[in-house]
């Protein structure tokens, strides 16, 4: 069971990211962004290749040493890069970096707590080994080290136990790779707000590009510039106060669904148009996307055949994107203002101080799913209703807990009994309950975790 955002106090502030879009711009001006966009990339993945490897773990705390480094290298000056952007690239990468190590830390660490093999004090000194990086970079480098103060009295062979840590980094070391190049961050001292728009620095010293911005707030945060066809949007990331909730007393238990967005377990249901949102959208996108991949597949065989002029024709008239996509986020737009003011309606009515909601259910690798159901999870919006569901828990100060999903949909909740689920709903043939499958489920949701408190 994992709770989520207990005892939250008033002062407590949370991180929402704010959006600005801008209006819609030049050629040259989307080109500039562009071109800073694709250098800003190009420096991540240089940082990525030259510092992710075991020689330059000690240099990643706390970064300057690379910095000057590539400062003294002249990638910027190659590149024509102001240093705003330049070095803003760097430390993105050395965060990427210290990510992955922290992430090939937890997977060594996971492989040790399953191996059999180890004792409770082999398992006790690689955990030690792995908090100080000085130490884990001198078994990776085979430098001499002094061994830890903690480590100093456990009953283990060194050397097999280095040799199996330096084994582990090399099967699940992976090099972080970025291939995003329409998006680029800006420290402050990078832009500024005038005359109703954004001032960024640009190539060309003490001159800055003006982009008119539809909502020009002023902000003094690290922003993310994502550049779209036509226009930019700002990702900014804000701190919000928690709001509190003293007079809620109720606990819900939520069931998420694809035709009504969310079921409770006192019957009540928000969202119960969602299904009809989502699914003539996917049905369109599906002839859509259907139509397009032929229209490719004779793009590639006119190249094939030599016939640039047939394929070219192809190309600039039935490949372009710009109306592909701007139909798809009016349509996603439409279903996430759904979602979000559904879910408002639900805090607002039931007054809850605490939501249990299940875990999100991961499919291995080898599962196998049909085609319709690959479908309908790509999809479908239950990720994200989750999300907003966190981040509204959040807000307001309320407990969310999860719990594991097992049992909760094929059982019924009336008997105990294996029921029978036929799509949307849910019959019992020991006790004849019948009920929506969604219903059952969330009941089933209160039950399991009345049952495990």
């Amino acid at each position: 069971m994992i709770i989520y955002g207990a005892g939250c106090l008033k002062e407590e502030t949370i991180t929402k990211t704010i959006w600005q879009y801008s209006e819609k711009l030049d050629g040259e001006t989307m080109d500039l962004l562009r071109g800073i966009a694709c250098d800003y990339n190009k420096v991540k993945n240089y940082a990525y290749d030259r510092y992710s490897g075991i020689k330059s773990i000690d240099k990643l705390v706390p970064g300057y040493e690379i910095l000057n480094e590539m400062r003294a290298g002249g990638m910027r000056q190659q590149l024509g890069l102001p240093a705003v952007y330049f070095e803003m690239a760097l430390f993105e990468a050395i965060w990427d970096i210290k990510a992955m190590w922290q992430n090939l830390k937890n997977k060594i660490m996971s492989l040790a707590n399953r191996n059999e093999q180890l004792t409770a004090d082999d398992k006790s000194y690689i955990r030690i080994v792995l908090k100080i990086n000085s130490v884990y970079s001198a078994i990776l480098n085979d430098r001499p080290y002094e061994m830890p103060e903690k480590a100093k009295g456990l009953c283990i062979d060194v050397k097999p136990l280095n040799n199996r840590i330096k084994r582990w980094t090399r099967k699940y070391k992976a090099t972080p790779r970025s291939d995003s190049a329409d998006t680029f961050r800006v420290t402050p001292g990078g832009y500024s707000y005038r005359n109703g728009g954004i001032r960024l620095v640009s190539r060309v010293e003490r001159k800055r590009v003006f982009i008119p911005l539809k909502d020009p707030t002023p902000y003094k945060r690290q922003l993310n510039i994502v550049i779209m066809d036509d226009y930019i949007k700002i990702a900014v990331p804000t701190e919000k106060k928690v709001i509190g909730c003293p007079d809620n007393k109720n606990v819900i238990y939520v069931h998420i669904g694809y035709k009504d967005m969310v079921t409770l377990s006192n019957g009540n249901v928000y969202g119960a148009e969602l299904q009809k949102l989502v699914l003539p959208e996917t049905e369109r996108l599906a002839v859509k996307n259907n139509e397009r991949g032929k229209v490719y597949k004779a793009y590639l065989k006119s190249l094939d055949s030599g016939d640039a002029e047939k394929a070219g024709r192809i190309e600039n008239n039935n490949l372009g994107k710009i109306k592909y996509n701007s139909q798809k986020e009016k349509k996603y737009a439409e279903t996430v203002k759904f979602i979000n003011t559904e879910l408002n309606k639900m805090f607002e009515k039931e007054k809850p101080c605490r939501v249990v909601i299940t875990a999100p259910v991961r499919f291995g690798r080898m599962t196998k799913l049909s085609r319709s159901a690959k479908m309908m999870l790509s999809r479908s919006f239950a990720g994200y209703i989750r999300r907003r569901i966190e981040q509204k828990c959040c807000e307001k100060g309320i407990e969310l807990i999860k719990i594991n999903s097992k049992d909760t949909g094929n059982i019924c909740s009336c008997c105990g009994a294996v029921g029978i689920r036929k799509q949307l709903d849910f019959r019992c043939e020991k006790c004849g309950a019948h009920m929506p499958s969604a219903l059952n489920s969330a009941k089933n949701i209160e039950k399991k975790y009345l049952n495990n408190t």
